[in-house]
């Protein structure tokens, strides 16, 4: 059997933006996905016993797929396998990310399974090569609309800056908190309604994506100081993140990944973490702690 995982992400700022070109700012994040796959002849078979996916056993011959759930984890295995033409496999995913929440679960999924299953088959990939088979296959299975943000956080992990080039950033790790709001986003969706906003005002997005680059160029040097005070002030705020803000403390909190759903994210103040994720709870949210810059992805078991 050979297992690898991969980390999921956290964009600090950025995220729209970087579609158009401008800055963004990311971090890999100590929640992880795992791959393994060994031997079956006969089939080639995905499974999952993880309560983020709900649980599942797909056979692919049977070109059945019994849930959104199963869809959505699979499609990426699936490109994965097809290009390593892999057969009579089981492969099992494992993963601590929940799905469809801008916490880069696909791009964990899809960068875990290029290095598993590429290992599997005897074939050893380099980081780069595995960042960029895996932008390419992420960006085949959501019909072009990918950034290679998501895919390069999860196989170098750290923090990179990102925007014609992925630049690594020696920074000190964050620690966050993340409140799921439960209502799943779709990343397609809101990068459309971005990109037709900024089709019929050019000039303003143009304006609008310099500033989030110029805060994602600010960013670093504060993380760097352990200045969460000053950070936080750079973040935005919505619904949720009100909460955070008023009973929970926090020093600056905002939407992270597409919108539409997903996450927020937030830097805990004096009070601490567990006064934060109470008021996450309370205001109906889903609360963990989450430390940026964390490692990217890696070999777990290899026999």
């Amino acid at each position: 059997m050979t297992t690898a995982s991969a980390p999921g992400k956290i964009i600090l700022f950025g995220e729209h933006a970087v579609v158009s070109g401008a800055i963004a700012l990311g971090g890999a994040i100590d929640l992880r996905a795992s791959v393994s796959v060994q031997d079956r002849p006969g089939s080639i078979v995905v499974t999952s016993d993880d309560l983020m996916l709900r649980g599942f056993s797909l056979d692919l011959n049977s070109g059945l797929l019994s849930s959104p759930d199963a869809a959505y984890a699979t499609r990426y295995v699936s490109a994965v396998l097809q290009e390593f033409d892999a057969h009579d496999v089981e492969v099992r995913i494992k993963s601590s990310l929940p799905a469809s929440a801008g916490l880069g679960s696909s791009a964990a999924i899809v960068v875990a399974a290029v290095m598993a299953i590429s290992r599997h088959q005897e074939s050893s990939l380099s980081l780069k090569e595995i960042a960029a088979l895996s932008f390419r296959l992420e960006k085949q299975v959501q019909d072009g609309l990918a950034s290679p943000t998501d895919t390069a956080l999860a196989t170098y992990g750290g923090y990179l800056k990102i925007s014609s080039q992925i630049l690594p950033l020696d920074l000190p790790p964050l620690e966050l908190v993340v409140g799921y709001t439960g209502v799943p986003h779709n990343t397609r969706s809101e990068v459309e309604k971005v990109q037709k906003l900024k089709k019929r005002y050019p000039d303003l997005f143009d304006h609008i994506f310099q500033a989030i680059g110029s805060i994602s160029l600010r960013a670093a040097p504060l993380i760097a100081d352990q200045n969460g005070s000053e950070l936080g002030e750079l973040m935005n705020i919505n619904e949720l993140v009100y909460a955070c803000r008023g009973a929970g403390g926090a020093l600056g909190a905002k939407i992270t990944g597409a919108g539409g759903g997903g996450c927020m994210i937030a830097i805990p103040g004096p009070s601490g973490k567990e006064t934060l994720m109470t008021a996450i709870r309370q205001a109906g949210g889903w609360p963990f702690a989450a430390k940026m810059g964390q490692e990217g992805v890696r070999l777990e078991r290899e026999e």
